[in-house]
Parts: C-alpha cells; structure tokens; sequence
C-alpha cells in the first residue's frame, strides 16, 4: 500500500505545477474509484494544513483549506487512523480559525471525552466551548 506524502497533497490543492497537478488528480480520482488504495497519517494532513496557510508560500484561509482538504481525506480508499478526528479536526479549523490545526486536532481528541482538559498555556483553548484549559503547576 502506499503511503501519501505532503507534497501530493500541495501540488493537487495549490495547483501550482500543471504537471504534478495533472498527476495527483489522476492519482485522487484513482482512489475515489477504488483502484488504488493508499494510506496517510495525522501527522501528514497537519503539515498540509501548515503548507498551505503559511503567509510565505500560500496563504490560505482556514475555510478554504477545509474546503479542498477534506473531500480528499474523506475518500474511502485513503487509509488514516483516527480519520473521523481528522476530519472532525478540519471542521473545527474552519469554524475556529484562532486555533491551529495542531490545537484543532486538540480538540477533536478531546470532544466526548468524560475530561476534556488540556494541559496548555495557549489561553485560546479558554475560548472552546467543552475544553478546560488548566495549567502545569508550580512544581
């Protein structure tokens, strides 16, 4: 099985090489028609999510990473742990743009839990509704 690395991901949604484009839309519609299977991680879509926002490279909103990442990690032949967190995670990116995606996967890991607290000093946790946000203490 193979394994999806960042830069597929990038140059499908940035568009911004018509060959490798071309290529990783082949590759996409592959998986959607179950052709070909593949896998990826949490890790993966993070640095995607990080790509693509970056003020350096291309800027992109929260909504509209979601818009374009999640229906190519909702493809059935694409393999990830935890893909309904992933997902869930892009759902809280874009209604949450303050947070990261890393502290939206934060989230997603702690949704439905019987304590939802986070060790953190990021005081923007303070603002999810659901998340207790406590801090180390003094030792």
């Amino acid at each position: 099985m193979n394994f999806l690395d960042t830069n597929v991901f990038v140059r499908y949604i940035a568009g911004d090489d018509e060959i490798k484009t071309h290529a990783c839309g082949a590759f996409f519609r592959r998986l959607t028609e179950g052709s070909e299977i593949a896998m990826t991680s949490e890790a993966i879509v993070a640095e995607v999510v990080f790509v693509l926002s970056s003020k350096r490279l291309y800027a992109l909103p929260a909504s509209e990473i979601t818009a374009r990442l999640r229906p190519l990690v909702s493809i059935t032949s694409l393999r990830i742990q935890g893909k309904e967190r992933v997902i869930r995670a892009l759902a809280v990116y874009a209604e949450r743009p303050f947070l990261g995606f890393e502290d939206a996967l934060i989230v997603a890991h702690l949704e439905g839990s019987a304590s939802a607290q986070v060790v953190s000093y990021d005081r923007h946790f303070d603002r999810v509704p659901g998340v207790q946000r406590i801090e180390p203490p003094p030792g």
